[in-house]
């Protein structure tokens, strides 16, 4: 894949958050929109793009935890707070790149994990479990090994203990099994094609209106 080849090719050993999406995107698995701006001037044409509410955070293939450094603003809502948000961003960068990521806010009150891993003996393993901060503080997750039949990818939603998230509860309508299912096996494969992904970490996959999308996600190479 070209987008991986090219990050080798600078001695990358991991893609920015835009660029594994756009892996992600290629093997159909729903990702924001979004786009990338280095330059203050070409701000107002993003926002144009994507539209209010939305998201703002520093892109870079060097930086791997945002929140903690202060590089994500959220629910902006005109463009006095989108141009404040990126001088913020880039100033708070100290990496040589200081692109910075506009993006769709999405709403949505559930948040998966899926990820992959490349076991020395097993091969690429495929993670499924809660998201957002409830990944590190539950470790409620659940492993198989790729490539995924429809039956692992059921099967795998089924064994963590919060599996009642995917159902309809308190208004929320059902998760779409289906599209998580294809999520799931999809991931897989990207492991099994691309053997130089170490590593994919889509957290948080969240749930808007019953249907998965990735709000952020990380992408190692070898």
């Amino acid at each position: 894949m070209d987008i991986i080849k090219q990050a080798k090719a600078n001695g990358k050993t991991t893609l920015s958050e835009f660029e594994s999406k756009q892996v992600l995107a290629k093997y159909g698995i729903p990702v924001t929109n979004e786009v990338v701006v280095s330059e203050l001037g070409e701000l107002d044409n993003a926002v144009k793009t994507i539209g209010f509410p939305l998201v703002m955070k520093g892109s870079s293939s060097e930086i791997a935890h945002k929140t903690e450094k202060g590089l994500i603003a959220i629910d902006i809502r005109n463009q006095e707070e989108a141009r404040t948000a990126f001088n913020d961003i880039q100033s708070k960068m100290d990496t040589a790149e200081k692109e910075v990521l506009v993006q769709e806010m999405v709403k949505g009150q559930r948040e998966l994990v899926v990820g992959m891993n490349r076991d020395p003996q097993f091969g690429p393993c495929v993670m499924f479990g809660l998201g957002g901060i409830f990944t590190e503080i539950l470790k409620d997750v659940a492993f198989r090994v790729a490539p995924l039949e429809e039956k692992d990818a059921r099967e795998i939603m089924d064994e963590i203990k919060g599996k009642k998230i995917l159902d309809a509860v308190r208004g929320l309508e059902p998760v779409d099994r289906d599209m998580l299912k294809q999520i799931l096996i999809a991931v897989g494969n990207i492991g099994l094609e691309n053997t130089e992904i170490q590593e994919i970490d889509i957290n948080p996959l969240k749930i808007k209106n019953g249907k998965p999308i990735a709000v952020d996600a990380l992408i190692v190479i070898k």
